[in-house]
């Protein structure tokens, strides 16, 4: 799909969820969490003990699994929409977007132009501490105001702080600079700010690269559920949490907690701390912006290292702390987002069963494939209905509505650095604050190792057991344990096989074409594709 696509650069929004779909949705969940609790009757009998520790763990991992899918069922039960509210007059507003060493000048130029275009009256700053004149001199080409901030701490956010101490406005759009955004932009997040407790306002979080690699593609279908029903949940919670662009936040709320949050999640620090000194946060489902993903793995598993250490950071020090300033939903929501990462060791324990079973005979459950399958298949099907179901409160459901594969085996990929991040965290080592890479980077990435190491370990495995069975065991034994050892094959072999498609998105990372995905955007296009919802919402100033 190319970059200046109409259904792109044009407005979107998602629908508001009704009555009889919210109930639709709630016989859904009733019927999966049914599901779950006959798969739970049957799953805990004695007789399915094989080794107690090894259960254990099993268990553990399963059911951990499955109570993160309920608590995000339940958040989907809260699905909500905040009614547009016209943006008021006369309001000051500033976009801070910030430069670092090394990015793409000519993306700064696009979005800057972009900036220029916005309707409602602001002043945009470009944040710079790359040394390099040619950044001010895109800057004030475009009409924004340049600011060297060279040498503080925290990166993106200590640059924000620093531009705080030198601008007064109200309302601070903080913008990503590989993000373009639509010049209605302003104009649908200011009016939440007559609400004065309302401490940010938060929209979705678009792209218009995916269509360059398997690995654009995958990062940008993990971000698709997150963007539509998640947030819509967690808004009608009132837990919507902040990200990284696309946030406008009410000046006072940040100064309240003595500026915006440092660390590798950032964005969520800040969150947590506004939603802690008692600041509500709208999330409005809304297309006004597209940026970029990653379009290579090792770019993409860099990005994912940074979230892992940064969101484990949250968990460990922010939520304990700020615990007791939190609502109820509140502190459910932060907890489940930041154990997220904790799939990297899940992940790990799953795929060391089988082969825990092939190499030691070590087995942690007594289980027969089929009634395993009989009871695992309803909460399979419950879970796959529910997944598309609220696929209806997608943003933009023409181009994310899906299976999302790709994203599937990218997120399976990426076990190694999600096991990474949780590991560094509990040894509190730091890492470094990169920016995202802005154009693909060629060459092989040594994060592609522990895929090709379990890719190799399967192969391997797989002839040791033809091999053993061919030639080794006997006829009985062969006959006893030919159920249970083509069971584990096969589980054994998805793994092998999201391995297999993670290499994909590896081999293509090594020798993508060049291209500056922001050269073929037309800002003129874009201002004519959203001029219906411009003369809709605003009148001239």
């Amino acid at each position: 799909m190319a970059a200046d696509s109409k259904s792109f650069w044009q407005y979107r929004e998602a629908l508001q969820a009704t009555a009889r779909e919210k109930f639709l949705l709630g016989a859904l969940v009733v019927g999966g969490c049914i599901s779950i609790l006959l798969l739970a009757d049957w799953w805990f009998r004695e007789e399915h003990v094989a080794s107690i520790p090894l259960f254990v763990i099993l268990s553990a991992i399963l059911w951990w699994g499955m109570l993160r899918m309920v608590i995000i069922w339940i958040n989907y039960l809260h699905i909500s929409k905040p009614a547009y509210r016209p943006a008021p007059q006369g309001k000051r507003v500033a976009i801070f977007t910030t430069s670092s060493p090394g990015e793409p000048l000519s993306m700064f130029d696009k979005t800057l132009a972009a900036c220029a275009r916005i309707r409602y009256p602001h002043t945009t700053y470009l944040l710079d501490d790359t040394r390099d004149p040619r950044y001010r001199e895109v800057a004030e080409r475009n009409g924004a105001v340049w600011l060297e901030l060279v040498g503080l701490p925290g990166a993106k956010a200590g640059k924000i702080n620093g531009a705080l101490k030198l601008t007064d406005e109200e309302f601070i759009l903080v913008l990503d600079p590989d993000h373009i955004p639509f010049p209605n932009f302003i104009d649908e997040v200011l009016g939440y700010f007559d609400d004065p407790e309302v401490g940010y306002v938060q929209v979705s979080q678009a792209y218009y690269n995916q269509y360059r690699s398997f690995t654009a593609q995958g990062a940008a279908e993990q971000t698709y559920g997150f963007y539509g029903p998640t947030q819509m949940g967690m808004h009608g919670i009132g837990g919507s949490v902040a990200i990284g662009a696309n946030c406008t936040f009410r000046r006072e709320a940040l100064e309240s907690i003595g500026g915006h949050g440092h660390g590798l999640a950032e964005d969520l620090v800040t969150a947590i701390r506004i939603h802690g000194a008692g600041w509500k946060s709208i999330y409005s489902p809304i297309v006004v912006s597209r940026g970029l993903v990653p379009e290579d793995f090792g770019s993409f598993c860099k990005q994912q290292l940074k979230w892992a250490r940064g969101v484990h950071e949250v968990l460990f020090a922010e939520v304990p702390r700020l615990f007791r300033d939190l609502t109820n939903w509140q502190k459910l929501s932060y907890i489940t987002i930041g154990t997220y990462y904790l799939a990297g060791l899940t992940t790990f324990l799953f795929l060391l069963i089988p082969f825990l079973f092939f190499w030691f005979g070590l087995l942690p459950a007594r289980m027969e494939f089929v009634p395993f399958l009989v009871h695992w298949l309803p909460v399979a099907i419950f879970g796959v209905a529910i997944y598309l179901y609220v696929q209806l409160w997608m943003c933009h459901p023409a181009s994310e509505r899906g299976i999302h594969w790709r994203g599937m085996v990218l997120k399976f990929a990426c076990f190694p650095v999600f096991l990474m991040g949780f590991v560094l965290s509990l040894i509190d080592h730091p890492i470094p604050y990169i920016p995202t890479a802005k154009q693909s980077v060629k060459g092989f990435t040594p994060f592609a190792r522990p895929l090709i190491a379990h890719i190799v370990l399967f192969l391997v495995t797989i002839l040791y057991i033809v091999f053993h069975r061919s030639f080794i065991m006997h006829e009985a034994a062969l006959e006893l344990t030919s159920e249970r050892t083509w069971s584990m094959v096969g589980f054994a072999g998805i793994a092998f096989l999201m391995s297999c498609g993670g290499m994909v998105a590896v081999i293509e990372s090594q020798d993508l074409p060049e291209e500056d995905p922001w050269d073929s955007v037309d800002l003129d296009l874009i201002v004519e594709k959203n001029q219906d919802r411009i003369d809709t919402i605003t009148r001239p100033f």
